[in-house]
């Protein structure tokens, strides 16, 4: 990958670890449910992490816009797919989002090596 994804990635997976650890019924539900929406149902996969992608866009969670360009990349979304989403979450969060997109497609690039 990269270095922003592999650092992110890795921050990742540790914390997570460590907060599963603690074994929090509601907390370990929430990252069950949270797991189980983005699983293949009416909607494909791909779809569903476009639109987790839109949504953390236009709430402006950094951590969860890198997750889910992630996720989009793994799943195949190409390149114009992915300018796409970031155009609806633009138009649908306003000009706040300007700076998130700029640190989505750095991201992007990483993973994509473009």
């Amino acid at each position: 990958m990269g270095k922003i994804a592999d650092e992110f990635n890795s921050y990742r997976e540790k914390t997570n670890e460590i907060i599963l650890s603690k074994q929090n019924k509601v907390i370990n539900r929430l990252y069950n449910l949270d797991t189980n929406t983005y699983l293949a149902g009416a909607l494909d996969v791909k779809t569903k992490e476009m639109l987790g992608l839109v949504a953390s866009m236009v709430l402006r969670c950094d951590d969860c816009i890198k997750y889910h360009v992630g996720k989009c990349h793994e799943t195949g979304t190409t390149t114009e797919e992915l300018y796409e989403v970031f155009a609806i979450a633009n138009i649908v969060g306003g000009t706040i989002v300007i700076p998130h997109t700029r640190r989505a497609a750095e991201y992007w690039e990483e993973l994509t090596g473009e």
